[in-house]
């Protein structure tokens, strides 16, 4: 588009005015990408020569690519900034699973803003927030939910997947399917403005990928390697590599349907990552990987498109972050923001019309457990209190707060004032918080969210996507601590794998005086499942394909207290295997 052309489209759009013209433009869409575990260098883009991107790269060429953008060091507190344009701390996240990941209820999210502005509202994938309503995605202003609700799945191919409030079976590799889902609700949404979040779940492990995209890097010689190149797990690189360009394709067929639907010249698509890589790879020999709050674990990829609005090819200096994303959409878009809680972010538009103007100096802060860490421009100061001038040290290989003591102390006053305020109510050592159940139709509580006694134990030692086994005596329990968030009679369902040797258990479900028992009267036992397409060793739990259960309809009266699942017979060496129980109301 020719320039002047398209300074008068960006006017229009962005004028609090209308005196461009008589008549309104037209709401842009919003196509909201984010990867899981990828690096900053996992891009073609970004010079990384051992895999190709060009739909990712196409990103950056026709719009702006941010050179710094800043998210948290892992899953689901990046999800919250990015929901909320706050910090993740002041919403109750401190962990990424068994709870901790939860978004707290009185936190307003970038979807009920676009929702309360009129828009279609959907996510497709890993939501990371919160697995139960009122914290699931469809009680958080999404319309239309398909995908993983809490974090890591061990296996992803044909997945138990979750469509708003039901348990459904996907079709294929997972990162295909919810990418089906989001182009389908594209479509069926095109006549009016849409919000459309496709938080992928890949390339963190189990690192798994279709043959197609495997096979161009089984045994291929790296032609770049980490910077410490002796901690590198090689083949652990090339499935992630796969993974990338298996949604690099992704990103491409969801550009194709804005195209085929005549949508592109009026949506907005962005794409970043929610931390740093999930292993030690080529990341433009940065410091640090996902976990760590160096810029190897922090900084990401960060592209906006908006033909005739965004300028093409623009690079920005400036520091972002996922906080911004939130208070920029909403300018862009010409909404107000439903959040009545202060926002930590600042809006990119003016960046992204490639009008920085006075651009303020600014601080962005990096949380997790307990530990902060601050940047400007220029500067970073890290967690231990290290000093980098980061624009001439992005390795942050030389400590340089001796020689630049001035900057340092300002820094940690800074750092030490910002923790003090955002921590204040976090590092909950106890999270008493309880699990809720009875706000939707049916809930689903998983095994990794429950409390276990007896020796009945979690298959892995990550909760997320683990399962309850060695359920051996009658002392064994499994208990959530629930919240009920209206009474009423529920039908209740196990989720379960039992032997053959071992039918016969008497199963007791109780909460609050009520209870339901059923006896496990079929065999139904499946092996484990997702090695065979695992590219290396995970280190995650494997899965079953269990099977639901009925126990019976129980009364839930409303109020907290716990649900307990106990065994009152076992007649084998073993009661059953427990991967969830939902509840479901009996209207």
């Amino acid at each position: 588009m020719h320039s002047s052309r398209a300074f008068v489209v960006s006017m229009c759009l962005f004028a609090l005015s209308t005196s461009c013209g008589a008549r309104e433009p037209p709401k842009p869409n919003v196509v909201l990408i984010l990867a899981d575990d990828q690096g900053w260098g996992d891009l073609s883009v970004h010079g990384n020569k051992n895999l190709s991107t060009p739909y990712i790269d196409s990103l950056a060429r026709d719009g702006a690519m941010f050179a710094r953008f800043y998210v948290a060091p892992v899953c689901s507190p990046t999800r919250a900034e990015l929901l909320t344009g706050r910090y993740h701390p002041r919403g109750g996240v401190y962990s990424t699973g068994a709870g901790g990941e939860r978004l707290d209820l009185d936190e307003h999210t970038i979807a009920e803003t676009f929702r309360a502005a009129g828009y279609a509202t959907g996510a497709f994938g890993k939501w990371h927030n919160g697995s139960q309503h009122p914290y699931h995605p469809n009680a958080r202003g999404f319309d239309e939910y398909y995908g993983v609700p809490s974090g890591h799945w061990a296996h992803y191919f044909d997945a138990v997947m979750h469509h708003n409030s039901d348990i459904v079976r996907g079709k294929g590799f997972i990162v295909d399917d919810v990418t089906d889902h989001a182009i389908e609700f594209m479509a069926q949404n095109k006549q009016q403005p849409f919000f459309c979040y496709v938080p992928y779940n890949t390339p963190h492990s189990p690192m798994q990928v279709p043959e197609r995209f495997y096979k161009k890097f089984a045994n291929t010689q790296l032609r770049m390697r980490h910077r410490g190149p002796e901690k590198e797990d090689v083949p652990h690189t090339l499935a992630a590599l796969a993974m990338v360009e298996n949604i690099d394709w992704n990103v491409g067929r969801i550009l194709a349907a804005l195209d085929e639907h005549d949508l592109s010249q009026n949506t907005i698509v962005i794409y970043l990552s929610d931390n740093g890589p999930n292993g030690w790879r080529w990341n433009g020999g940065m410091k640090g990987r996902k976990g760590a709050l160096d810029e190897g674990g922090v900084r990401v990829p960060a592209f906006f498109r908006w033909p005739g609005v965004i300028p093409t090819g623009l690079e920005i200096e400036q520091i972002a972050a996922a906080i911004d994303i939130l208070p920029t959409l909403a300018e862009m878009a010409q909404i107000p923001i439903a959040a009545e809680k202060p926002l930590d972010g600042l809006s990119l538009a003016p960046l992204l019309r490639g009008e920085a103007g006075d651009w303020p100096n600014r601080e962005i802060y990096t949380f997790w457990r307990g530990r902060v860490s601050v940047r400007t421009q220029q500067y970073r100061l890290d967690a231990e209190g290290q000093l980098f001038d980061i624009a001439a040290d992005p390795g942050q290989r030389t400590n340089i707060a001796n020689e630049h003591a001035g900057p340092a102390a300002h820094l940690r006053r800074l750092a030490d004032e910002k923790a003090a305020e955002v921590l204040e109510d976090q590092g909950r050592a106890e999270d008493d918080r309880p699990f809720t159940a009875g706000y939707s139709r049916m809930t689903w509580l998983p095994a990794g969210e429950a409390k276990t006694s007896g020796g009945v134990e979690r298959s892995n030692r990550f909760p997320n996507s683990s399962y309850l086994t060695n359920w051996t005596n009658e002392d064994g329990a499994i208990t959530w601590d629930i919240e009920v968030g209206q009474a009423g009679t529920y039908t209740a369902e196990i989720y379960y794998a039992c032997a053959e040797n071992d039918v016969g258990s008497l199963i007791e479900l109780s909460f609050l005086g009520n209870h339901v028992e059923t006896r496990i009267s079929e065999a139904h036992d499946p092996p484990l499942i997702g090695a065979e397409h695992d590219r290396v060793l995970r280190q995650e739990s494997y899965t079953k394909d269990f099977r639901p259960l009925s126990i019976g309809s129980i009364q839930l009266s409303k109020g907290r207290g716990p649900l307990k699942l106990q065994a009152l017979k076992i007649p084998g060496q073993h009661a059953l295997e427990v991967s969830a129980v939902t509840l479901t109301r009996v209207e």
